[in-house]
């Protein structure tokens, strides 16, 4: 199984819920682009959440030096990023794709994040609470659909809103596979519990 991790804009919490899933599963994980925080990279941070001795964390195909959009991180490393040379790693086991950003954060002058999705990705989207969020969340679901790409379900992060997150699963009908409290703080213990609170759900997508 192949996920593909997206979020309704930046800084919603992709990458804890990937750390969550990647443990979850036991998973490999791969994040094709990196922009800024190369020493403290979003693969860094996944790695030192997960706790269990089976995944394996691939190399970016692209670490870009600026913590910017990626068309524009590569313009100022002085290279154009190439879809043609994203190279999915390898792997017998389950593989975690985190995404940068939401779906049209552009990549270069024509492809943008939704163009990394590959056919038989499934796609889990993740949402956090803040005024606006609805519209994000529902704007990101209908761009997947729009491009029939699969989409597994929806990880809301943050505490429980029970009028976003009933009106956005009743107009979407998506499959709610768990939420992400406002936690004081991440370690691997908190990512395992997670871990294993959504395990069921994952492993039948």
């Amino acid at each position: 199984m192949k996920l593909f991790i997206t979020g309704i804009g930046t800084d919603v919490g992709k990458t804890i819920a990937s750390a969550i899933i990647t443990e979850s599963l036991k998973a490999d994980y791969w994040k094709p682009i990196q922009a800024g925080d190369l020493d403290n990279s979003d693969t860094h941070k996944v790695k030192r959440y997960v706790s269990n001795n089976k995944s394996m964390f691939f190399k970016n195909s692209y670490a870009l030096k600026t913590p910017a959009s990626p068309h524009y991180a590569a313009t100022i490393d002085n290279i154009v990023v190439d879809l043609k040379k994203i190279v999915e790693p390898v792997t017998q086991n389950h593989l975690v794709v985190e995404g940068a950003g939401g779906l049209f954060v552009p990549l270069n002058a024509e492809d943008c994040v939704i163009d990394l999705i590959q056919p038989d990705y499934k796609v889990i989207v993740v949402s956090r609470h803040y005024l606006g969020s609805i519209n994000h969340t529902l704007l990101t679901i209908e761009a997947l659909q729009n491009r029939n790409i699969k989409i597994a379900g929806i990880v809301f992060n943050g505490n429980e809103n029970k009028a976003t997150e009933s009106i956005i699963l009743s107009k979407t009908g998506i499959n709610f596979i768990g939420r992400i409290e406002d936690e004081p703080y991440f370690d691997k213990n908190v990512v395992s519990e997670y871990a294993a609170l959504f395990q069921e759900k994952l492993l039948k997508l």
